[in-house]
């Protein structure tokens, strides 16, 4: 069973669901090209697909194209449905850093043909995350800086302050779908300069105050 681990704490949650938001910041949605949301767009990858910090990505062999995309990640400590957004914070356990990793090109074909994400997004390895620390040690969750490199180049580097979506947003806005559960993740929206990784590139990703995350291709 994945967990998520709380960092200083000895509190360990088994990851339920993994709830992912795309279209996020504006740069990103203008650099691969998309329409702007109305409302958050919403998929989810399977608690299969996370791997943790020094592990590798093996990227499918249906796949010439697959891209990273560093996230800020929220741990729910505290379940909840239809949950207010001036009470949603009270529900988060911890921060931690995620990459979203998506096959452009297999999502592309998807896309075109109107037809689910699941095997662009979902696949194992598919949501190298971090540790988590407390809620109360990040003074301000949507004001940290992201960044992502690959082989030390600086790829991504952007700051939650740019979400459409805001946390508390995010969280109210999910659970009037589903109800959250402690152990469940969301996964909050990439800033522009994702970009193709290949084998035996070294993948970091940052986020300031809140955790560091380093993984490999094989």
């Amino acid at each position: 069973m994945k967990t998520a681990r709380l960092v200083g704490t000895g509190q360990q949650y088994p990851i339920g669901k993994i709830l992912c938001i795309g279209r996020n910041y504006v740069d990103h949605i203008k650099e691969l090209g998309n329409e702007m949301p109305e409302r958050p767009v919403i998929f989810s990858k399977p608690a299969s697909s996370v791997i943790g910090e020094g592990e590798e990505i093996v990227i499918p062999a249906y796949s010439g194209d697959c891209h990273h995309e560093a996230e800020l990640a929220i741990l729910i400590g505290t379940g909840g449905k239809e949950i207010p957004a001036e009470q949603a914070m009270a529900h988060v356990a911890g921060f931690g850093v995620a990459i979203d990793l998506t096959l452009r090109d297999v999502q592309s074909e998807l896309k075109k043909k109107g037809l689910p994400w699941d095997i662009a997004k979902g696949f194992d390895t598919a949501c190298p995350l971090s540790d988590f620390v407390p809620a109360e040690k990040v003074a301000d969750p949507q004001d940290v800086r992201i960044t992502l490199s690959v082989n030390g180049e600086p790829r991504q580097d952007g700051s939650t302050s740019l979400m459409i979506h805001r946390v508390p947003e995010l969280i109210s806005y999910l659970s009037s779908i589903f109800t959250l559960s402690p152990g469940d993740l969301i996964l909050t929206g990439t800033p522009a300069g994702v970009g193709p990784i290949k084998s035996g590139d070294q993948v970091v990703a940052e986020i300031a105050g809140v955790g560091k995350l380093s993984v490999s291709v094989k």
